[in-house]
């Protein structure tokens, strides 16, 4: 599978602007970890063992109705720079990108399923999907769960449930998570205090990329800590119902309180940033992620026209180091990629705003 035919004009269709509360959930994602009974976790099988399990996940995921939807990357053998972009796509985890021997990623042709082989288990199953959708995201997730269990013995206990290589994951072996827009609290300064609220109800906040990374530009995954002792729909439940909506709640009053109380202030930073956005000719990775999360509150606040919220989810993914390099179609240094990210952001806003 050619990474490149990725790159087409189409906007990403997990973080599409169209799903419920949308202005501050990005997107959503359900995970589960697998293992194949009779084979030791990956930190203790061999390079011969990990071809077998490749092997017989990709004949199973063949046979299945899936499988008609699936193309499958041998990641051993893909570039560097084609591994990062599956990275920068939310596609695979850098451990996976990073890693060595036998592994891979089947994928569907819409990016919103992504099924890990030999990453941390022998099987990570993803699905994502934009706006807040965890229950229709369970629902998919579940059938192909459901399938692969049709002919694949997994590694599963009667106390505790499915056994995984990360003791956090056994039971559910289920990992829920949403990628979270939040710039109000941070101006306000509360940030800090749903972090904790959020640590205190057994999530972990992280940052764009997932675990081992920083937030920036205010977007932050929220994800369950605890998988087991719940089912499934009892954590999928408290998410949907209680968790997110409480955070977007948090924001929505704080991006409230800003426009009241400094309304100056706040339309200031919006326009700066749309003005260094639209006329820098060098741009940095994160000062473009900053500049694009405060042009972003800025169309939901209604204070900016004219800009389609998919052209600011595009770009957040768009202008990362290995999408500019394949989409200029060679190896750049950072001096390079900082004016090629500037020039595709000029570009994409002003088409927009003509």
């Amino acid at each position: 599978m050619n990474t490149a035919n990725w790159l087409s004009g189409d906007s990403i269709r997990w973080l599409n602007a169209g799903g419920p509360l949308q202005e501050v959930v990005l997107s959503s994602r359900v995970r589960l970890a697998r293992n194949l009974a009779g084979f030791p976790f990956l930190s203790r099988a061999d390079e011969g063992q990990r071809r077998q399990i490749y092997r017989q996940m990709y004949e199973r995921l063949t046979q299945l109705p899936i499988g008609a939807d699936l193309a499958f990357v041998d990641i051993n053998e893909t570039p560097y720079l084609d591994r990062q972009l599956l990275v920068e796509r939310h596609l695979i985890s850098r451990q996976h990108a990073e890693g060595e021997g036998t592994r891979g990623v089947a994928l569907s042709r819409e990016e919103t399923i992504a099924l890990m082989i030999n990453e941390e288990d022998h099987l990570r199953i993803q699905v994502m999907g934009c706006g807040l959708c965890l229950e229709e995201l369970w629902q998919q997730i579940d059938q192909i769960d459901n399938q692969l269990h049709s002919v694949v013995d997994f590694a599963f206990n009667d106390q505790y449930g499915y056994l995984t290589a990360c003791p956090t994951n056994v039971g559910t072996g289920i990992r829920v998570s949403v990628m979270l827009h939040l710039p109000a609290l941070k101006l306000v300064g509360e940030l800090e205090k749903v972090s904790r609220a959020a640590k205190d109800m057994h999530l972990a906040v992280r940052g764009l990329h997932g675990e081992g990374t920083e937030a920036i530009g205010d977007f932050y995954q929220v994800s369950n800590q605890i998988t087991l002792g719940k089912s499934e729909t009892e954590i999928i439940s408290e998410f949907c119902s209680v968790m997110v909506p409480k955070i977007v709640e948090y924001e929505k009053l704080a991006r409230e309180v800003l426009m009241r109380e400094r309304p100056a202030a706040i339309e200031d930073k919006i326009w700066r940033a749309f003005g260094l956005l639209e006329n820098a000719r060098t741009i940095s990775t994160e000062e473009s992620l900053y500049l694009l999360s405060h042009l972003r509150m800025g169309i939901h606040l209604g204070r900016v026209a004219n800009i389609p919220l998919n052209t600011i989810n595009d770009l957040f993914i768009q202008t990362q180091p290995a999408h500019l390099q394949k989409l200029s179609g060679m190896i750049m240094d950072g001096e390079a990629r900082s004016v090629a990210r500037a020039e595709l952001i000029r570009r994409r806003l002003n088409n927009n705003n003509n």
